[in-house]
């Protein structure tokens, strides 16, 4: 068994694929309508085949209450792996991406956190 698809609430599907395709530089997969929402999927460019991020509205309440309290307690919707974090953060901060903590060393890791702009604090972790 393997995750093939996993998702993240978001306030704006468009403004969601704008700022993890452009900021963050993941690949659309997918974009199919599905009705009022559409079904949108990113991947890493470093591996295309691999896990899909599905950018999930938060129309539900239960959804947008979630989204928002996990946010107000400042905790990560999800994390992503980097090889050089310190690298990453500077060109992110160069493309006007808002962090909440810089590269901080924790114990034997690495982490930062960013604004999605999206309703979501995204971790970012050096492995």
């Amino acid at each position: 068994m393997k995750i093939i698809v996993t998702s993240i609430f978001v306030d704006d599907q468009e403004k969601a694929l704008n700022f993890y395709s452009e900021k963050l530089g993941f690949i659309k997969k997918e974009d199919v309508p599905t009705g009022e929402y559409r079904w949108i999927t990113l991947v890493s460019p470093d591996n295309q085949n691999g896990t899909e991020l599905l950018l999930e509205p938060n129309a539900h309440p239960a959804a947008m209450e979630y989204q928002r309290k996990i946010f107000s307690e400042g905790i990560p919707a999800t994390m992503f792996g980097v090889i050089d974090l310190h690298k990453h953060y500077q060109q992110l901060i160069e493309k006007g991406v808002k962090f909440t903590m810089e590269p901080t060393q924790m114990g034997a890791f690495t982490i930062a956190v960013l604004d999605d702009t999206c309703g979501n604090l995204i971790q970012l972790i050096e492995k």
